[in-house]
């Protein structure tokens, strides 16, 4: 099956429904055969990712920067845990390693990658499908900006159209399936 890289907030602050949400879809990305790429943290909804992904038998792949190793944060039990020396670095290895993204809910290093992803994927630098989990309209306000600049012609709606856009994680997922080679 695909490595699916999932992008989300790693805050200890956050309300149990998120790192439910986190959890279950680590799961079904288990259950369904996927290996699970992450940012390599082992807190917020970055843990319980990992964690559900594990739980029901999948295989995780870190990638995390040498700092927050460094603030024992790292999920070392990860099946395959990769240090960068930078954030930067970070987000080049992730993209490398995975086949698909799926953005859930998250703060600026959530929207800092996914923007990568997608501005890479804008530019054809890959060809990798993307999804955006917007539950509960999580993401409508900055849905209607990004439709704003589409209108404004800053973002091409091809641009637009490359990222897909869902409300539960298990239409994330036959969304990214259905567009794997």
């Amino acid at each position: 099956m695909a490595a699916i890289c999932v992008f989300c907030a790693s805050s200890r602050t956050l309300d149990q429904r998120w790192l439910d949400l986190a959890a279950a879809t680590g799961a079904e990305l288990a259950r369904r055969g996927h290996t699970l790429v992450s940012g390599g943290g082992c807190v917020g909804m970055m843990g319980a990712l990992v964690d559900g992904a594990r739980a029901a038998g999948g295989r995780t792949v870190g990638v995390i920067p040498q700092a927050l190793v460094d603030l024992e944060v790292a999920d070392l039990a990860s099946d395959e845990l990769v240090v960068t020396d930078s954030m930067a670095s970070r987000k080049i290895v992730m993209i490398e390693k995975s086949d698909a993204f799926l953005t859930l809910p998250g703060g600026l290093g959530t929207l800092d990658e996914l923007f990568e992803v997608w501005t890479t994927a804008t530019l054809a630098l890959h060809r990798k499908p993307m999804v955006l989990v917007d539950t509960d309209g999580f993401y409508a306000p900055l849905l209607d900006w990004l439709r704003a600049l589409t209108d404004q012609t800053f973002l091409k709606p091809a641009g637009f159209d490359l990222l897909r856009l869902v409300d539960t994680v298990p239409a994330a997922l036959d969304t990214i399936e259905s567009q794997l080679p």
